[in-house]
Formats: structure tokens, sequence, C-alpha cells
């Protein structure tokens, strides 16, 4: 039973195989609205950021994603290339996504002095040295938004489901954003989706313990 219970503990503490992160495609953008695609697999999902803001890189152009401080123990690959969202101008801006996404990511540059509120559960899962410098997220009392205090270079993710998220900011000189999902990507030689690693174990442990069970 004893080492059943082990088994159970590191099932519950193995990571996904062929866990990714996946970055929204930046391809069009209009006076008060830029559109894009997250691929995940082979499930396509449109995003359309609507608000003020005062440019958009959908091909091409500076990779401001650059040093990578977007990895972290949750994320495995920060956002691939230059595509960005660029604000100055604070106010309600909202990302509307055509299907449900779970606990989405949101890349950050250059968030200086500026106040953001989601209305929503965050969790900084990374922040540090970026292209304009340094800086530390100081999150707010509610747990919703947080405080750019510096250079906030880095990634948090948004607690729960959405259809569409919601976030006022303020004003600053220039700052950026991006979106993103966890997922997990097809085995690159059998093009099969794995198992994650951490229910097959629990799978193997919970077998384990009937068959105890029975014996006993």
């Amino acid at each position: 039973m004893r080492l059943v219970a082990a088994a159970l503990l590191a099932a519950l503490a193995a990571p996904s195989a062929f866990a990714s992160a996946y970055w929204t495609d930046w391809t069009s953008a209009a006076a008060s609205s830029v559109s894009g695609t997250l691929s995940v697999g082979s499930s396509n999902v449109s995003v359309v950021y609507s608000g003020p803001y005062s440019g958009a890189q959908t091909a091409g152009g500076t990779n401001y994603w650059v040093p990578n401080v977007y990895t972290s123990a949750t994320v495995p690959n920060g956002p691939p290339d230059s595509d960005i969202i660029q604000f100055s101008t604070g106010g309600t801006k909202t990302i509307t996504f055509s299907q449900s996404v779970s606990n989405p990511l949101i890349g950050l540059v250059s968030w200086n002095g500026n106040t953001v509120d989601f209305g929503a559960p965050i969790n900084v899962l990374s922040y540090g040295q970026g292209f304009w410098g340094n800086g530390t997220p100081i999150v707010n009392g509610a747990g919703t938004g947080f405080f750019g205090n510096g250079e906030v270079h880095g990634v948090i993710q948004l607690v729960g489901d959405y259809t569409s998220i919601t976030f006022t900011d303020t004003s600053e000189g220039w700052h950026g954003i991006t979106v993103g999902v966890l997922g997990v990507t097809p085995d690159p030689v059998t093009g099969t989706v794995p198992e994650p690693t951490s229910l097959a174990l629990i799978g193997g442990a919970l077998a384990a313990l009937a068959a105890a069970r029975r014996k006993r």
C-alpha cells in the first residue's frame, strides 16, 4: 500500500508529455481591432482584439520577445516570432475567442508604471530582463491585476475558461501584448497525441491499489 501511495504522489507530480504553449498568429489589423488565429493541433481558434492600440506587427518586424523571459515551469516556450499588439493609450480593451479557451496566457513587453486589471484571478508565471529592461509586477489586493514596477516583461495566466477577456490599463509611452494557451503537441514521430504521463501513472497506480484491495 505504501508503494501504491508513492506511485500516486509521483503521478500527480509528473509533467504532461509533449506539453507546449501555443501563441496567436496575428494576421490583420483594422482601425480599432487586430485579428489572428490560435492554432492548437488541428483546432483553429479565431482571436480578435478590439480597443485602442498604437500599432500591430502581423508579418515581421522587431522581435520584442527576446531575451526569453517567457518560459517557466508552466510555459515551456515563449512567443515564436515578432507578432505583437502595441499600446500607448489606456482604456478598456477586449480579446474575444471564437470558442472557449482554458487558462489563457498573456505575454507582456515593457509594462512600465502601468496599472492593469483583468477583473479575474491571475497567476504571474514569469518575469525578468526583457527587450526594454527589467521590472516586477506588483499584484493588486484582489489578485486580478498588477502595477508594473519598472519595465515588466513576462507571462501571466488568467484562471478559468473564457470566450472573451476584458481588461483596463493606463496610458504610457509603449507596451505590448500577445495571447496564448497551453496544450499537448502530437508525437513528432507517430503524429499521435500522447496520453499525459501523469494520467498514465495515475491509472497504473489505481490498478495496483485495486489489486491490493482484492488480495486483502
